[in-house]
């Protein structure tokens, strides 16, 4: 039934949903492409959508840049697309609001290509520094013209304008920005701040960043994906974004293949600024969560970011405790990711991982948490945004049914292994100079390959549960081959398991794991560390005799550029 471009339009304002016409000549194939022309001038979203209505399968969008208004669902949202192409090469899109820019929902078999997303007014600002404290706990400064001043809050980044790259890594500060106006602004240090010379680096005329809000609020993620399947994104470029530049939930294969997250040039920037911009994105770059097959991220860019280049994962869940076959759980989150016949994984609070187990039925719990499993919760190393979801009240309680007796003690984490983003593939890639890791996996049987990873602050390939986030799963069959590291100031490829006691887990917990042939330049020692791993290979890695960079295991005392513990090594080597 085809479905009136007014009834379209009047039911979905603000979403572009596809109608599932067919070519009346030859069913079988699409509809043929139609150059758009605006109904109105820069009517980005009406453009879209009165071609969506017709039943066109391939879209093109004229060049130009379009500002596009914002509501809570976000600058553009497709929802229950198939077997569709947008192309919009040359095509910028301009947020008017810090919220989502394109949302994808439920659509499968869609590619959206060639978009450049930009914000107006920028979802971050920055300003120079004109006074500080004698021991830096206090910073004072003034927001650059061309940047907003709208809902300042932290976290802050301090930028060297010399060299424009990051001056020092993290520091805790205070929630509280005080106002001194003409655009000057004071922040503070945490209370138990300490002044360290050899990290308070930061110096008079540096570049403070800070997070700005504005518009209408909403989901604060550029590219935005869920429950969809083979969608692709090629040549999108993504200049800023108020937190992750793609983020998608419970996704199946999607691809983005030659995408890339950098700042914006002065020479490309149309609005005038004081300062030239030195972060693209506020968060990851490329963030993968539940997905049940996990993405491939192919000849991808991600630059200048303010965390993660690729973080894949799923979920962990609390372990009150088991009896026989059931096990009682605690999930912070609306819904569970453990349903009736999915198979589940554990994170041991301490000693070997157990094995894997089957769900044969869930049901509600009625008892939540007792006072002596809070008092626990309250001694564990949690995000406090983690443990405050999970004690006040936000918790929902689950008794499973394994298909095998096992004894968890409270601590040991839980997740569904069929949505961890296992499957997915990172290679040939360009990642660096940002604040944290390069590439960030907890997914199985995957593979990481031929990137470049230059001048992360933190790990450039970093395969790790974390019990901090609850974030999972315990990796295996995964190649990691042919990398190009340089620049790193921690341990460039880190392999570890740590269980909820924070105590390195026995050999077991990650399986099946090769390290080939990566060339690791002017980084920290050790240059690999590996914990807990079954089934280790490890040949052809380059890596330099002696230390070029700090020392960052080993009690500080560098003896071997690879560090293992608690391994099985099948293949040993560099």
């Amino acid at each position: 039934m085809k479905t009136p471009i007014t009834l379209l339009l009047a039911l979905l304002p603000f979403t572009l949903s596809g109608c599932r016409e067919k070519n009346t000549d030859d069913p079988s194939k699409p509809l043929p492409p139609i150059v758009i022309t605006p109904p109105a001038p820069g009517d980005l979203r009406a453009l879209i959508t009165e071609q969506l209505a017709t039943g066109n399968k391939q879209v093109i969008i004229p060049p130009g840049r379009y500002p596009v208004e914002s509501t809570r669902e976000g600058h553009l949202v497709f929802s229950n697309l198939t077997d569709t192409e947008i192309i919009a090469e040359n095509v910028e899109l301009v947020c008017t609001s810090t919220n989502r820019a394109v949302h994808f929902d439920n659509c499968t078999n869609v590619t959206l290509r060639g978009l450049t997303i930009d914000y107006d007014p920028l979802p971050f600002t920055q300003g120079k520094i004109s006074a500080m404290a004698p021991d830096k706990r206090w910073i004072e400064f003034e927001v650059a013209d061309g940047y907003p001043d709208t809902n300042l809050k932290g976290p802050f980044q301090i930028y060297n304008p010399a060299t424009a790259t990051l001056r020092r890594g993290d520091a805790r500060w205070s929630d509280e920005i005080k106002t001194l106006g003409n655009r000057r602004y004071r922040v503070t240090k945490a209370p138990r701040y300490r002044f360290d010379p050899a990290v308070d680096t930061q110096e008079i005329g540096d570049i403070l960043i800070a997070k700005s809000t504005s518009g209408a609020s909403g989901s604060p993620h550029a590219v935005e994906l869920r429950n969809c399947r083979s969608v692709r994104l090629e040549d999108i470029t993504l200049f800023a974004s108020p937190s992750f530049g793609f983020l998608e939930r419970g996704c199946h294969g999607t691809t983005y293949l030659r995408c890339v997250v950098d700042r914006r040039s002065p020479e490309n920037d149309p609005i005038p600024r004081a300062i030239p911009r030195m972060r693209s994105l506020n968060a990851d770059a490329f963030h993968s969560k539940d997905a049940p097959q996990g993405p491939a991220i192919l000849s991808c860019t991600a630059r200048f970011m303010g965390d993660d280049a690729v973080n894949i994962n799923g979920r962990f869940h609390f372990v009150r405790g088991s009896t026989g076959n059931q096990v009682r759980i605690a999930v912070i989150d609306r819904h569970t990711t453990i349903r009736q016949g999915d198979a589940v994984q554990f994170l041991p609070f301490a000693g070997p991982r157990p094995p894997d187990a089957k769900v044969i039925r869930r049901e509600p719990d009625p008892e939540s948490f007792t006072p002596q499993e809070k008092s626990f919760i309250r001694t564990l190393s949690l995000d406090a945004d983690m443990r405050a979801s999970l004690l006040e009240g936000k918790a929902q309680y689950f008794i499973l049914t394994l298909d095998r007796e096992i004894s968890l003690p409270p601590g040991t984490l839980i997740a569904c292994s069929d949505r961890l983003g296992h499957g997915f593939s990172v290679k040939d890639c360009d990642f660096g100079e940002n604040r944290s890791r390069g590439i960030l996996i907890k997914a199985s049987n995957g593979e990481i390959s031929g990137n470049r990873i230059t001048n992360s602050r933190m790990h450039a390939i970093l395969v790790s549960p974390e019990f901090w986030w609850m974030e999972a799963g315990m990796s295996s069959n995964l190649i990691i081959q042919n990398n190009h590291i340089k620049g790193c100031l921690e341990t460039p490829i880190e392999i570890h398991a740590l269980g909820g006691n924070r105590r390195i887990l026995p050999a077991g917990a990650l399986r099946n794991i090769s390290i080939l042939n990566n060339r690791i330049e002017d980084s920290v020692w050790p240059l690999i560390h590996v914990t807990s791993t079954s089934d280790l290979t490890m040949d052809g890695n380059i890596l330099p005799k002696t230390p070029t960079g700090h020392v960052n295991g080993n009690n500080g005392k560098p003896t071997e550029s690879i560090l293992l513990e608690n391994c099985d090594l099948t293949k040993p080597g560099r």
